[in-house]
């Protein structure tokens, strides 16, 4: 189930092309410092390597994600004076390519349905923790158990026919053993500095969620098709996401699709140093707006320019 192995060559099949760079926002809330300083820096990279700037919206999830949030984000980014080439990519309207991949997985026997409901999972961990610590993705959320890789065919085709709602996870073991050995290139760093060819391990993340009985993706499908179908060359996102790249790295193989560069930058914090939260209204882009900030003062603030003397914002 190991899919770590040590670094070696690993460049991208689109490093001899023009770059192309692309931010990639949910409309499940209001754009705030960190969604600029990302925003800005892929848009300022474009730009000073003769690349292209993309902009795509991931809305998939169906309950959090509004046309208003949306708009905000078109009218933001206009106000940073960033630009993107058109159309914009919404992934809503490109279910049928998620299913395609999905389908191909399947049909590889790394696909499996899980019929356990959040709450069954967190006592399966809880009953588990009792006799040993039980381990956690690098979100520090508990692995799943993998229970429902020991269900029959014929089970599977009962519950589903049942109406039951299910998830339709990645056989972790089995992906890696055919994927084989996997690293990316990482331009910016990972959180305690990695760069350069870094040994990707998906495993870490244990038997991930592709898509559920409602909506036919999630995040980790959609984002590697949608890297792909756009060309992109370069991903220039959050450090968050640093650990990620392995699930990434792990379907790019298994779909015999691209792999890019990666440059995984600094994230904004909050006076705390936590993480900025769309629910933080003081450093969302629309109430800076309101308060008078102006474009420089927002380059500013996420260390774009030098601060004056006098700052315009407090």
């Amino acid at each position: 189930m190991d899919c770590r192995v040590k670094p070696g060559n690993d460049t991208s099949e689109n490093s001899m092309s023009r770059p192309i760079f692309r931010f990639a926002p949910s409309p499940n809330g209001y754009l705030h410092l960190g969604h600029a300083y990302s925003a800005l820096l892929n848009s300022d990279l474009a730009r000073e390597t003769g690349g292209e700037f993309l902009l795509r919206i991931e809305d998939i999830d169906q309950a959090r994600c509004r046309a208003e949030f949306e708009d905000a984000i078109y009218q933001d980014l206009e106000w940073l004076g960033i630009t993107w080439k058109s159309p914009v990519r919404r992934q809503s309207e490109h279910l049928a390519e998620y299913v395609q991949a999905l389908e191909k997985l399947i049909a590889l026997g790394l696909v499996y349905p899980a019929f356990e409901s959040r709450a069954e999972i967190a006592r399966m961990v809880a009953e588990r923790e009792q006799k040993a610590p039980w381990p956690s993705d690098p979100d520090g959320v508990a692995l799943y158990p993998g229970t429902a890789r020991t269900l029959s065919q014929a089970e599977r085709a009962r519950l589903i026919r049942s109406g039951a709602p299910y998830a339709l996870r990645l056989d972790m073991a089995a992906a890696c053993l055919r994927a084989g050995e996997l690293t990316w290139h990482e331009v910016g760093e990972g959180p305690k500095g990695e760069t350069g060819n870094v040994a990707a391990a998906p495993a870490a993340w244990g038997d991930v969620i592709l898509a559920r009985k409602e909506m036919p993706t999630s995040y980790h499908l959609s984002v590697v098709v949608d890297d792909a179908q756009q060309g992109v060359s370069e991903v220039v996102r959050g450090q968050d996401l640093f650990w990620s790249t392995g699930i990434h790295r792990l379907l790019q193989e298994l779909l015999g699709l691209p792999r890019p560069a990666y440059r995984h930058h600094r994230l904004i914090l909050d006076d705390a140093g936590q993480k900025l939260s769309k629910s933080t209204q003081a450093t969302g882009l629309r109430e800076l707006r309101a308060q008078g900030a102006t474009p420089d003062d927002v380059r500013r603030r996420v260390g774009f320019l030098e601060n004056p003397a006098s700052p315009t914002v407090d």
